[in-house]
């Protein structure tokens, strides 16, 4: 257990900043399942205006340094590429 101040509120802190990253990263995958969703519908139109919100979530989330900027990028292609092949098939 912390004793000093500083210490106590380096807990605090640490407590309210891991509560922030699961709330991110939870949003993030809430979204990127709801661009999956709506790919294995087949409606590009609704894939297409999922993957722009998920590609901005992703993005902040990156930003705020909760995953890799890298993997950011990653997700994101992935996602792009299964929406360009919806739309070449469709």
């Amino acid at each position: 257990m912390a004793h000093t101040v500083s210490a106590k509120k380096r807990i605090r802190q640490n407590h309210a900043s891991r509560r922030r990253n699961i709330w991110r990263l939870r949003a993030m995958r809430v979204a990127i399942k709801e661009f999956q969703t709506a790919l294995a519908a087949g409606d590009a139109g609704s894939a297409r205006e999922k993957f722009q919100h998920a590609a901005s979530i992703v993005d902040k989330t990156a930003q705020k340094g909760v995953i890799h900027r890298n993997q950011a990028a990653r997700r994101k292609s992935r996602m792009n590429a299964r929406l360009k092949a919806l739309a070449t098939a469709g």
